[in-house]
């Protein structure tokens, strides 16, 4: 009998962690939900941002070298990265090197 209680305690147990996972589950869903735009959906659509460009820069879909050396300040972006041979062919995914250009 010893066994049968300790078994049913055990799936009590087990119902109680599954309710608490559901539960932080649809927390993190309702808070994901909730959270701020992206730099990519808050830019759409706006030419400069103010938030500086790392020195590395992933191409994005839409973006061209002249979108991308106004967003970053790198007018010279085909001279600091010679692997580009064609400036007209970017594409997204191709990795970037931005040297932003001081004008002092």
């Amino acid at each position: 009998m010893g066994r049968v209680s300790s078994t049913s305690t055990s799936i009590a147990m087990a119902e109680k962690v599954s309710w608490y996972c559901a539960l932080f589950m649809a927390a993190m869903l309702l808070m994901s939900c909730c959270e701020e735009p992206s730099e990519r959906e808050y830019d759409r659509g706006v030419r400069h941002s103010n938030k500086p460009c790392d020195e590395i820069y992933v191409v994005r879909e839409g973006e061209t070298l002249h979108t991308i050396g106004e967003k970053c300040g790198d007018p010279f972006i085909v001279e600091h990265n010679p692997h580009i041979h064609d400036p007209d062919d970017v594409f997204p995914g191709l990795v970037i090197k931005i040297t932003p250009f001081n004008n002092n």
